[in-house]
């Protein structure tokens, strides 16, 4: 029966905990942390999917950030909440001016908002159809009736 050496290497126990710790902090080094991982899961689920959880969780970590702010805008948007996207934007817009494209999202909800929006002058639907074609119904109390 042979036996194998590899040879007597002698380390004192310093030089053996300095070793290991090395190795140790090389492994958490290379590893990104779970708040990084986290953010920027949340940060592509947020601008890929315009999931509104993801936007929020990830603004959580980075509350500044122009470009998560104005996927958190598109993805209201796109779940038909004009209003808090056309805040988000102008919080994008104050935080970077010059981020390419805020302008025209701010101007595109603008204009979405103010078409949604009633003229002031015009009655309602209703009202203005009885009182034009001026039919009086069985229930309506009589004119010089008041209550």
């Amino acid at each position: 029966m042979r036996r194998h050496s590899f040879g007597r290497v002698r380390r004192s126990a310093g030089q053996f905990a300095a070793a290991a710790c090395l190795l140790v902090c090389m492994a958490a080094a290379a590893q990104p942390s779970a708040v990084t991982t986290a953010g920027s899961t949340d940060f592509e689920r947020c601008r890929v999917q315009a999931n509104l959880d993801a936007c929020y969780d990830a603004i959580r970590y980075r509350p500044s950030d122009p470009s998560l702010l104005s996927a958190l805008g598109d993805a209201l948007a796109r779940a038909n909440r004009p209003a808090d996207a056309l805040r988000t934007y102008q919080r994008v817009a104050a935080l970077a001016p010059n981020l390419p494209g805020v302008a025209a999202k701010i101007s595109a909800i603008e204009t979405k908002m103010s078409a949604k929006r009633p003229p002031a002058n015009s009655p309602p639907r209703a009202a203005s159809a009885d009182t034009a074609s001026g039919k009086r119904f069985s229930n309506a109390a009589p004119e010089t009736q008041s209550h």
